[in-house]
């Protein structure tokens, strides 16, 4: 018999359209693959260099569990150059990715029937981690015409005596949204001022280089420095650096969380492969510009695709301020039928028909937020060009 906690668990949507995705692709069928969050960019070369170095230098042995000094010295630097963070070495965890720092932490944290402020639409394995430990998603409503971002007053609403977290994303997965400097500060007076003085804050800020039209990144300990003992700062390499399959994540945070989160890695996976970590060095301490090259690359994406989308279908997009997905309500194509006769019903019907139109993109329900289709725009030009040349088709002849 599994446990309750497994129990709990579901597939992650992402990773489930992405098999059926080739599964489709296997099968032999043509399909332009939208759902995945991964640059299509390689990992820059000195990246890679230094990796080699560190195998030919025998740096092939056991780290420290929350990372090696010079990776951690590394973070430091970063976490100060960049938002004018200070971090000792014994405040700075490395895992496996930003996804098993975030487990740690809740790991660390949450009891059954505490709750998780999140703001709606969030990434779908928020919500299973917080339920592996019997914690609660609290969502706090946005919409759409607010360009997904959570308001102050709306956040005071989903705050109470069960809050243990409240996490932010920014710029977002799975819509893009980011949070202004103004922005976050009066969220941060909402957590301040609250009773519970107990209530943690959690800043994902994995895609904090990929923002777009000249924005700055913020991010919350940062603008309030008040709440810098109970925040936890996310990052990692993944994103920025086209990095993930080295999975290097890391956070910056309060010596006690961080104590915590490395007793329990110890007994996961010890620490994060010592290559990867020598990699992870070399990205955050090295040349940047590639960084900045990239991001110029991803807008001209995003502008090419929003327009195309505008002009060629109904589908209803906002325009994402980072990150490299668009998120477009399916609400024009819902009620209608295919022309086997099937009626749309659900953003899962519509992805569905639409994967067989030889587009694979994500549901919106496993963000939390049904009615809208994650589409990932970490691909070239010209699978885009060809995405909606399919997507315009297959609308076409709804019904």
């Amino acid at each position: 018999m599994l446990s309750p906690m497994v129990e709990r668990l579901r597939p992650s949507p992402i990773l489930a359209m992405a098999e059926q995705t080739r599964q489709a692709v296997q099968a032999g069928h043509s399909v332009i693959d939208l759902t995945l969050g991964e640059p299509d960019f390689p990992t820059p070369e000195h990246i890679c260099v230094a990796a080699i170095e560190a195998i030919r230098a025998g740096h092939t042995h056991y780290t420290a569990v929350n990372g090696t000094v010079a990776l951690r010295e590394a973070i430091q630097r970063k976490f100060e150059r960049d938002n004018n963070l200070r971090y000792g070495l014994d405040e700075i965890n490395v895992g496996c990715g930003a996804k098993q720092i975030i487990y740690q932490a809740f790991a660390a944290t949450l009891r059954p029937g505490d709750e998780v402020a999140v703001p709606i639409p969030y990434w779908s394995s928020y919500a299973d981690m917080i339920g592996m430990f019997g914690g609660v998603v609290r969502p706090v409503p946005t919409s759409a015409e607010n360009g997904f971002l959570a308001k102050p007053a709306d956040l005071r609403r989903a705050l109470n005596d069960k809050t243990r977290w409240v996490l932010f994303n920014s710029p977002s997965n799975p819509c893009g949204c980011a949070y202004s400097e103004a922005q976050l500060l009066e969220l941060a007076e909402a957590v301040w001022s609250h009773p519970n003085q107990g209530i943690w804050v959690m800043a994902d800020d994995i895609y904090e280089h990929i923002l777009y039209d000249g924005r700055r990144h913020a991010t919350i300990a940062q603008v309030e420095p008040r709440l810098r003992d109970r925040t936890l700062s996310v990052n990692g390499v993944s994103k920025a650096y086209a990095m993930t399959g080295w999975r290097v994540g890391y956070s910056g945070g309060p010596r006690e969380l961080a104590s915590a989160m490395t007793k329990i890695q110890m007994q996961i996976n010890s620490h994060t492969s010592a290559i990867s970590q020598a990699a992870a060095v070399a990205a955050l301490d090295g040349p940047q510009a590639i960084v900045a090259e990239r991001r110029e690359l991803f807008q001209a994406r995003r502008d090419r695709l929003i327009q195309r989308l505008e002009s060629d279908t109904p589908l209803e997009v906002a325009t994402p301020a980072g990150a490299f997905y668009l998120f477009p309500s399916c609400e024009p194509l819902l009620g209608r039928h295919t022309p086997d006769g099937q009626c749309l019903e659900s953003d899962m019907d519509a992805a569905q028909y639409l994967l067989q139109a030889g587009v694979a993109m994500v549901p919106g329900s496993g963000f939390g937020a049904p009615g809208y289709l994650r589409m990932s725009y970490a691909a070239s030009t010209e699978q885009l060009d060809a995405a909606v040349d399919r997507l315009a088709q297959a609308i076409q002849v709804l019904t």
